[in-house]
């Protein structure tokens, strides 16, 4: 019988086994011509002690497989070897699971599903931390651990899996679903004790990932009819580390996998454009105030989910181009519903009756005198992580060559709609609203004297009130403009306009009750009549 040795824990093989530091030492120790070099996670049942290599092979290190590597930690070493050759066999012989397991609990609810755990620990803001604390108070007790997680199900996992024999002091990885920083480890406890805590991040510390996947368990599903998430998240009290927060009733959970390694991997992830489902961690809602982008760590590059497309209204109230425009917006390519709302008597009343014809959430509201731009994209969507608001694109003034807000499609919120009866000057700008730059159409108000003039005094009664404002300032002067550029139709009308509501600003001295007389047609149609002698038939 060859002599016997071992690295680590006694194996209790052999009376005759010594324990040593290395090979080398073995090779010193040696008093036979060959040794064994065994381990105490092996299970040598029915293996053969008494093998000896052909003469030919006698100058070689064998190494003996184990289920899964090509190295089981088990060797027949020649005390003359000179590290030059090993030959590994081909016959397994199987690695033992009874290493110690250490559970996280994420206070998922989870815990306690794991067999042979002999400790549980909480999880406390990043995993580098935890696992210090572990390997600390198991360094002394264990050499190597499974730190498993509650968020996982390990009802398949294989226990038995090491790593080789050169990789024995590496931390070991193994990813949670398709992610590679994943949730469960297999460390040499001493080793990751003593140098772990010098790494500044968990990554920099020698680390194997696995290609071996643990699933985790599904997220918490919270679906809410809410236009925007904020709320839901700031008030919701969930179980684990992370929820998905949906507006459908239809959700799979299995889409993303947020690593959990420190907060700034802890990323609130929206999974389509629009943000309708987005996986938020727990660790931001103390962050979260009006709008989840006030937590500072959020990934879009998991969007692959489509969002409901919103409602088009077309609104129209006998304008002359009404019919040709609404046309133009049938022809257009888009797979949204399309309503039309007609003559319907004041401003705030015409919104309303559109935001009771939408049966989306918002939806885009097309002024008959716009002409949409035939490449306007309609499933663009509002962004459900901020509060609910207005989106104003732009629109063409065809006249005076502005391009921003006025006349422009705007994606109105329906319950902020329904909810505003017209307290301002603006409908629109009565609530929470955004200004998105895109090229909606071109606003083609100039097809008669009075649109002209409607038009163009509305506008500039708003303009006048928010002054001052640069911007509105430098719009006025173009509205009220005499060179216009190319000569269009009823540009004077459009100009008078622009004057007569300067002037009745300055008569009324800004009073918001007499400025708000123009949300009204017929105090408008009554007033162009006195100042311009035009009918709304003109």
């Amino acid at each position: 019988m060859f002599d016997v040795f071992y690295i680590g824990n006694k194996p209790n093989l052999f009376a005759h086994e010594c324990a040593v530091e290395s090979i080398e030492q073995a090779q010193q120790q040696s008093r036979t011509g060959y040794f064994w070099m065994v381990s105490y996670l092996v299970d040598y049942t029915g293996f053969d002690f008494l093998w000896k290599p052909a003469p030919w092979q006698s100058h070689q290190r064998h190494a003996w497989a184990s289920q899964h590597q090509i190295d089981s930690g088990t060797y027949l070493v020649p005390k003359t070897w000179d590290k030059q050759d090993t030959n590994y066999h081909s016959k397994v012989i199987q690695r033992k699971s009874n290493i110690a397991v250490v559970e996280i609990d994420h206070l998922d609810g989870a815990v306690g599903n794991i067999p042979n755990i002999i400790k549980t620990v909480r999880y406390f803001d990043n995993y580098q931390d935890t696992l210090v604390r572990i390997a600390k108070s198991l360094a002394g007790q264990h050499e190597y651990v499974w730190v498993c997680s509650s968020i996982c199900n390990y009802k398949d996992f294989d226990f038995s899996w090491h790593p080789d024999p050169w990789q024995d002091k590496m931390l070991h990885v193994f990813a949670s679903n398709e992610q590679k920083f994943g949730d469960t480890f297999f460390m040499h406890a001493p080793t990751f004790a003593e140098y772990a805590e010098r790494k500044t991040l968990l990554e920099w510390y020698d680390c194997n990932f696995v290609n071996v996947g643990v699933p985790r368990r599904s997220m918490p599903i919270v679906q809410h009819d809410q236009d925007s998430h904020v709320d839901v998240v700031r008030t919701r009290d969930f179980a684990g580390p992370l929820a998905v927060f949906t507006q459908s009733a239809y959700m799979s959970t299995n889409l993303v996998t947020v690593p959990l390694w420190r907060e700034q991997t802890k990323t609130i992830v929206p999974l389509n454009p629009g943000a309708s489902s987005v996986v938020v961690p727990r660790t931001a809602i103390p962050y979260i105030k009006t709008q989840l982008y006030d937590y500072p760590y959020i990934d879009k590059t998991h969007r692959m989910l489509k969002d409901q497309l919103q409602d088009i209204v077309f609104i129209s109230n006998g304008e002359p181009n009404a019919e040709q425009h609404y046309k133009r917006l049938t022809m257009i390519p888009r797979d949204n519903q399309l309503v039309r709302v007609s003559n319907i008597n004041g401003r705030a009343a015409a919104y309303h009756a559109a935001a009771r014809a939408s049966t989306t959430p918002w939806f885009f509201a097309v002024f008959a005198k716009l002409e949409v731009d035939i490449d306007f994209d309609f499933a663009w969507q509002p962004d459900r992580m901020q509060q609910a608001k207005h989106y104003i694109f732009h629109a063409k003034n065809p006249v005076n060559g502005l391009e921003y807000g006025h006349q422009a499609m705007i994606a109105y919120n329906r319950q902020l709609v329904l909810n505003n009866s017209g307290i301002g000057l603006d409908f629109t700008l009565d609530s929470p609203h955004e200004v998105v730059p895109v090229l909606s159409g071109i606003a083609r108000y100039n097809t008669s004297a009075w649109s002209a003039w409607r038009t163009a005094f509305r506008e500039c009664i708003k303009l006048k009130a928010s002054l001052p404002d640069v911007e509105s300032e430098y719009r006025l002067s173009k509205w009220l403009g005499t060179d216009s550029g190319d000569t269009v139709g009823y540009q004077d009308w459009s100009r008078w306009g622009a004057e007569d509501a300067v002037e009745y600003y300055n008569q009324v001295d800004g009073n918001f009750a007499a400025l708000k007389k123009s949300y009204e047609w017929d105090w408008l149609a009554s007033y162009a009549f006195v100042k311009r002698s035009v009918l709304p038939s003109q």
